[in-house]
């Protein structure tokens, strides 16, 4: 089992210690082959990490989401890629099954569920957008969300959000990659069209969890909420609600 983590701070270095802080607490040695960490803006930190090899990449000029992991993997080693946000806490190993489960289920990319940090289910795992579920959520302030009823099965959702996916590597290839059109928004539902689009499942498995300190940033600065609303006209326009049917199986 080889796995390369991929985290982008954006001047979060203390974040991004706290969660290889965890790394090394929670995480038994030979899990993790890599860490790879982006500093998208300019920061001078020196972190400690036992684990594993930890190599820091520094951006001349501020990228996107989707640049900075796309080149983490182009240096990656690992059969598994870990898109990381900073901002995630780990309590226990969530690597272990979930690699298990990419081989026993053959599954392109898995994600745990997502806890806030008061143990409440997050909606990170939705049905894709479309304009009329758009519409509705403007409405009525409801995501178009999923619920786990059984939570000793694997789920296979449409999409799951960005903050914690673990890709087998030959899927990852497959499909290229997150699309750098994007900026900041909407790369994590446009790998998920393109991966159940080429018949590589995605699933998330009930058994476990991670905590996500999240700062949504597209409520507090206006430049968030344009990237935000620039990448989804983006993917309406480049799908126009033409998604494959995903049945859970």
């Amino acid at each position: 089992m080889k796995v390369t983590l991929s985290i982008v701070s954006h001047g979060q270095s203390i974040l991004v210690q706290q969660l290889l802080n965890d790394l090394d607490v929670v995480v038994s040695a030979g899990v993790i082959h890599e860490v790879i960490v982006t500093h998208n803006i300019p920061e001078k930190i020196n972190y400690s990490f036992k684990n594993a090899s930890l190599r820091l990449l520094t951006n001349p000029t501020q990228k996107g989401f989707a640049a900075n992991h796309n080149a983490a993997f182009k240096q990656s080693k690992g059969d598994f890629f870990c898109v990381l946000n900073p901002d995630i806490h780990l309590q226990d190993d969530p690597f272990q099954t979930l690699v298990e489960n990419i081989q026993t289920f053959h599954l392109a990319m898995i994600a745990p569920v997502i806890v806030d940090a008061k143990g409440q289910v997050e909606d990170s795992v939705r049905k894709f957008p479309t304009v009329t579920r758009l519409i509705k959520r403007l409405i009525t302030g409801e995501h178009d969300t999923y619920a786990f009823s059984d939570k000793s099965s694997l789920f296979y959702p449409d999409w799951v959000g960005g903050m914690f996916m673990l890709f087998d590597r030959k899927a990852y290839q497959a499909v290229n990659g997150f699309d750098e059109q994007y900026f900041l928004y909407y790369e994590d539902v446009d790998i998920c069209v393109r991966l159940w689009k080429k018949g590589l499942p995605i699933a998330v498995s009930p058994q476990v969890s991670v905590i996500h300190q999240a700062q949504r940033q597209s409520h507090k600065k206006l430049k968030y909420l344009r990237w935000h609303l620039n990448s989804m006209i983006r993917f309406f326009a480049k799908y126009r609600g033409r998604f494959p049917t995903i049945s859970n199986r």
